[in-house]
């Protein structure tokens, strides 16, 4: 499946999903410390609540302990989901927290949240896309809570197990059971778009109109 999604982009993706789905599938204004790298894989999810000690107490509601529960059944070729739940501009995790992706041989991380220490994750062997780069902690705004639970991303239903597509003009989430479909209809529409862009452009031309 890697083979069919390297020869798309998201708006490709997206606009296979349109042709079978009405529900939004996809999310956009996103940045990376690894633009060039393609993100895809199935998903595992972590929800993140605002913190409180004593209704969220961190000795068991941290990145750690929810991590392993998420990769508990295997993390490779995996892509992690932080739902910020309401919380956009709050840091979700940074370079020491998400060197547990590598660790683990995880595809990537994709978050509605921002991400800490992009000279750090850059330097990992996955891809990452947030919201956009975080200075400060965001533990004392923010806490993980449950993993591996359906999740709503930037007004985006993640299910564990459906695929995350992410470049560098945006992501989608595509559902398990339709991935390949999905993909193969996303790679028709590549071919149909070269067809159309070769009917408006004059054979061996440059598509520019005449100079004045």
């Amino acid at each position: 499946m890697r083979e069919l999604a390297v020869r798309v982009r998201t708006a490709d993706v997206v606009d296979a999903m349109g042709r079978s789905h009405r529900h939004p599938c996809h999310l956009i204004d996103l940045r990376s410390p690894t633009p060039g790298r393609l993100l895809f894989g199935p998903a595992i999810t972590i929800s993140y609540l605002p913190s409180c000690q004593k209704a969220l107490p961190t000795d068991r509601y941290n990145f750690s302990s929810l991590f392993q529960e998420a990769v508990r059944d295997g993390g490779r070729g995996r892509v992690l989901v932080l739902a910020s739940n309401g919380y956009p501009d709050a840091s979700l995790g940074g370079g020491g927290k998400l060197a547990q992706l590598d660790v683990h041989g995880l595809a990537g991380v994709l978050t509605d949240g921002r991400l800490r220490d992009f000279s750090q994750l850059s330097e990992y062997g996955f891809a990452a896309y947030c919201r956009g780069e975080a200075v400060r902690w965001g533990g004392d705004i923010i806490t993980p809570f449950e993993a591996n639970r359906t999740a709503l991303v930037s007004g985006v239903v993640v299910r564990p197990g459906d695929y995350v597509f992410a470049d560098s003009s945006g992501a989608a989430v595509i559902p398990a059971p339709e991935v390949r479909e999905i993909l193969e209809e996303a790679n028709r529409v590549v071919i149909e778009e070269g067809r159309v862009d070769e009917q408006i452009r004059p054979e061996g031309g440059s598509g520019q109109g005449p100079k004045e």
